[in-house]
């Protein structure tokens, strides 16, 4: 019986933590640096309307059908598989990692710019907003944050990787220390 109340406390807290996380501005319970963060990004990934694109349409793309853009926020999702071949087609790509454990592992060549502590809204300003980047993280919702800040600065030309590191690492790819 004891195991039973614990889970059913385990998830009504759970429960709670992601009501405040999504729906705490529009409950009044703001405040703090994670609200202002849930504020900035959807709340949940079906909210985006994801469409096919041309590559045709875009001569820097890569020749990859099924990319998907997210209307609302500008940036494209890419798989570890359409991101590998971004990088072997583009010399110029800028792969960018917004996570703060970069020494951990991160992809070959990739600058490291941390969403959380403001490294990236320093570096933004100094990035060329005419180049092709590829950002990811450790976690969706920094590279989301991170891919959606580029977007506001004004790049048009900004992807995100989906699933991240470890998408990156479960398909093989290299990475540096």
């Amino acid at each position: 019986m004891k195991n039973i109340v614990s889970v059913l406390i385990v998830i009504a807290l759970a429960g709670g933590i992601f009501l405040y996380l999504n729906y705490g501005d529009k409950l009044g319970l703001g405040g703090d640096k994670a609200d202002e963060m849930a504020q900035d990004m959807p709340a949940e990934p079906e909210a985006m309307a994801p469409e096919t694109l041309d590559p045709a349409a875009d001569p820097g793309m890569p020749g990859e059908e099924g990319m998907e853009e997210d209307a609302e926020v500008g940036y494209m999702d890419v798989s570890p598989a359409e991101a590998m071949d971004m990088i072997n087609q583009n010399p110029d790509l800028v792969v960018v990692d917004v996570s703060p454990v970069y020494a951990d592992g991160h992809l070959p060549g990739a600058i490291n710019h941390p969403v959380g502590d403001g490294s990236l809204d320093t570096a933004i300003p100094t990035l060329d907003s005419e180049a092709m980047y590829l950002v990811y993280c450790h976690s969706d919702a920094a590279s989301m944050l991170g891919a959606q800040k580029m977007v506001d600065a004004g790049f048009m030309n900004v992807y995100r990787l989906i699933g991240n590191y470890a998408a990156w690492v479960d398909a093989g790819y290299d990475v540096e220390m």
